[in-house]
């Protein structure tokens, strides 16, 4: 088979290739920052894979092209599609009802996107893609977050003294303010001065009420050693 080492669009692909890069990198670096899962390294190579894809399906048979033989470059951009579905699901993870990875799959599909609009040579609208999700995951996140919702829910670590019905007073503490309260995990450990457990739980309430409220009062309960609020970010 007759190929060349240096073809006339190397240039073309190699400057595509390199702008998968670099905003696929952009993407992966704002998971980073966020420690999820999937990170810069992740993210690049999602989108230089699926721009080397992209590269191939349209220079890469160009030396087979022929009367008899028509290339659909589109099929390879489908099956790309279809792939990265599978790499986005490995992200997404459920535990109690609480769905955590979903933004961070769809950061991996949108970098797939964007790979493949370089290797297609439409580097412009990749990189205004990338300026749209890093709005999407910012400024347009920060301005959901301050509309008001039907339901509160606040994350709170407890630390208190076991063995002396802390927990039923917490629980009582919560009830009285208006909470329903779900326990999602506990820990218990040997101190110097006892056992003491940790319990992470969820307080949700029907209206909207200052949870600093909520966290004074748990910080007041006799036995309570320690009250810390939880990351409740689950993309």
């Amino acid at each position: 088979m007759d190929f060349e080492w240096l073809p006339d669009t190397l240039g073309t692909e190699a400057v595509l290739l390199v702008c998968s890069f670099v905003l696929s990198g952009i993407i992966g670096l704002e998971r980073e920052l966020r420690q999820k899962s999937a990170g810069t390294r992740t993210h690049i190579l999602v989108g230089m894979g699926s721009a080397l894809f992209t590269l191939v399906s349209s220079y890469g048979f160009g030396h087979v092209i022929g009367d008899d033989v028509i290339l659909d470059p589109s099929r390879i951009a489908a099956q790309i599609v279809t792939g990265i579905g599978f790499l986005g699901a490995g992200v997404i993870f459920v535990r109690r009802n609480i769905v955590s990875g979903l933004t961070t799959a769809a950061s991996v599909w949108v970098t797939a996107a964007v790979g493949m609009a370089c290797g297609a040579g439409m580097p412009v609208i990749a990189a205004l893609t990338v300026v749209l999700y890093i709005f999407a995951v910012t400024l347009l996140t920060a301005l959901i977050r301050r509309i008001p919702t039907q339901h509160r829910t606040e994350v709170y670590s407890v630390r208190y003294a076991d063995g002396y019905g802390v927990l039923r007073d917490v629980l009582h503490v919560a009830s009285e303010s208006g909470y329903e309260v779900s326990l999602n995990q506990t820990k218990r450990e040997r101190t110097e001065a006892g056992h003491v457990v940790d319990a992470t739980m969820e307080f949700t309430h029907g209206k909207q009420k200052p949870p600093e409220s909520l966290f004074r009062q748990l910080s007041e309960v006799e036995g309570v050693l320690e009250v810390r609020a939880e990351d409740q970010d689950h993309d």
